[in-house]
């Protein structure tokens, strides 16, 4: 009983600090942890301060959008594919809360795909027929809510280019994706959402230089 209403106060306290302004301070502090964080141990508690906040606000699906971007960070930490599994399961699950909140959203969707591609990375051998059209499907949704989302363009350049690698094909088509990215972000003006993803820029340039910079987009 004693830890019951323990537990109850502390949910009354979050939520009145929240309510309070302090949701931009919190997740101010949490994103740029989330992209920082370099062990398991040190993402899982910046995860936990995010499923707190999203908890506690009840309304946002920015946390949750970040958590599912930890747990996807988390599954390149593991050695396993047990353990990738199971924080790519999270992930989805954490998609799938802000989705609840925001149906139809281009980044949430994005994000959606980037799990996905990552499932079908973990054991391509048996989950290329499922997971490569899940991830697809989902990229083709992102840029069709928001075809100007960069994210999901690079996501797609991604998706498309280890596809042709997988089927001896040419590249033409994925770095046409991640150019057309790499334009969109160096377009992007500052987002009306503080909180909304910005990443994705230097990655983008990262896969032109590696993949489409050697003759192999030709």
């Amino acid at each position: 009983m004693k830890k019951n209403l323990i537990l109850l106060l502390g949910i009354l306290c979050a939520t009145f600090v929240f309510a309070n302004g302090q949701f931009e301070k919190a997740m101010g502090k949490n994103i740029p942890a989330m992209f920082s964080a370099e062990t398991p141990e040190a993402m899982q508690a910046v995860i936990n301060n995010l499923n707190r906040i999203g908890e506690a606000e009840g309304d946002r699906w920015e946390p949750y959008y970040y958590v599912a971007f930890g747990y996807l960070r988390m599954s390149d930490m593991v050695e396993t594919a047990d353990d990738k599994d199971k924080y790519l399961d999270l992930a989805m699950k954490a998609v799938d809360k802000g989705a609840d909140i925001k149906p139809n959203d281009s980044e949430l969707e994005a994000m959606r795909g980037y799990v996905q591609m990552i499932k079908l990375a973990v054991d391509p051998a048996t989950r290329g027929m499922t997971y490569s059209g899940l991830a697809f499907a989902s990229f083709q949704k992102a840029i069709a809510l928001d075809p100007n989302n960069p994210r999901a363009h690079f996501l797609m350049g991604r998706m498309q280019y280890g596809t042709a690698q997988f089927m001896g094909s040419g590249t033409d088509e994925a770095c046409g994706s991640l150019f057309k990215a790499l334009v969109m972000f160096d377009k992007v003006g500052e987002p009306e959402n503080p909180f909304a993803p910005t990443w994705g820029k230097n990655s983008t340039q990262q896969a032109i230089k590696q993949l489409c910079e050697k003759g192999d987009g030709e």
